[in-house]
């Protein structure tokens, strides 16, 4: 090798180091599993932290099988997923005005809901009106427990006190455990990776670790108020799970013209991350989604630079993660009743 591509080598993989996180590479993957999936053509399987259940790396978004006209094509679509291997399915209270978790409930009928890591979310950080949100999660999706419930939407420096508060949520997601309507907790949240931190930070103030925690994970969040560079050492260091999202942000990142949707989602995949979890309102997307995660392989830290360096100039202003800079993607900033 010439030392000019030697030089360029170093170089590149100073960059992936930098903005990837040091110390990301080595903790991907519990030892040896991304070598069985790549060998069999499988849906590799990972650890959600120190929970360790073992979960599909790409996940069923909830939000986009409530979406289309029929009910039998949202069905398809859940079933399909499960069949090929996504078992991690996403879900919220508030999809669709319900609509989200009523067809996963129709799709899990059949034995289908054994074959699944079920999470949904609720907005309440109220503890009567977040208890009811519960309740009407496991009636929509017609299973007598969650696997994992998360905290909706964490995007208000207030959020963490109020969820924590005497007469906050967090009070009754446990006794919902306790009583075997949910058997894990974390949040979720998109704006900005200090209020995660705050809402760390309070949790472990009040003596409780979260068992999962989600967030945007994508190849332009490493460039503008990032998530991974923030928030995932912190979940790696406590044995948290990290759920990654809007690895496309619903199709946004496309619209840049500087990365592909297999590089977006090897991407996020390639970050620790438990799950990645993807939109999916269609077949293709479903097929999509299989080809990425049967096809993944550890990408090498000049693979990553030049991925990093190709989408620099366009993530540095957010411009293609609205839902960090505007209320477009904020569903309790339009309805804050949801909140109590």
């Amino acid at each position: 090798m010439s030392s000019e591509k030697q030089n360029r080598r170093k170089f590149l993989e100073k960059v992936a180091l930098s903005v990837a996180g040091a110390g990301a590479a080595g903790k991907l993957f519990e030892g040896g599993q991304k070598l069985a999936a790549a060998s069999s053509g499988a849906v590799p399987l990972r650890t959600l932290g120190r929970t360790g259940e073992r979960v599909s790396a790409i996940g069923l978004g909830g939000y986009h099988i409530g979406v289309q006209k029929e009910v039998s094509e949202s069905i398809q679509i859940i079933r399909t997923a499960i069949d090929n291997g996504i078992i991690f399915m996403d879900n919220c209270w508030d999809y669709n005005g319900g609509e989200s978790e009523i067809r996963m409930g129709k799709g899990l009928r059949d034995g289908y809901r054994q074959k699944v890591f079920l999470m949904t979310k609720i907005d309440g950080q109220v503890k009567e009106v977040a208890a009811k949100q519960i309740d009407d999660s496991l009636r929509r999706l017609q299973t007598d427990h969650i696997d994992l419930l998360q905290f909706h939407e964490v995007i208000r420096p207030t959020d963490p006190e109020r969820i924590f508060s005497p007469d906050g949520s967090i009070h009754a997601a446990i006794e919902a455990k306790k009583a075997g309507k949910i058997r894990y907790i974390g949040f979720t949240g998109h704006k900005d990776p200090d209020i995660h931190l705050k809402m760390l930070h309070t949790a472990f103030a009040h003596n409780f670790t979260f068992d999962a925690v989600q967030m945007p994970l994508n190849i332009m969040d490493a460039h503008y108020h990032s998530f991974q560079k923030k928030v995932v050492p912190v979940l790696v260091e406590h044995g948290i799970g990290v759920l990654g999202m809007k690895p496309m942000a619903n199709g946004i990142i496309l619209d840049s013209k500087t990365v592909t949707p297999i590089e977006c989602l090897h991407y996020a995949m390639n970050l620790p991350t438990s799950v990645v979890i993807n939109g999916m309102e269609s077949l293709d997307r479903v097929h999509q989604a299989l080809e990425a995660a049967r096809t993944f392989k550890p990408l090498t830290h000049e693979q990553v630079a030049m991925l990093l360096q190709k989408t620099a100039v366009a993530g540095a202003s957010g411009k293609y993660e609205p839902f960090k800079n505007t209320h477009q993607f904020d569903g309790t900033y339009h309805n804050p009743q949801w909140l109590g």
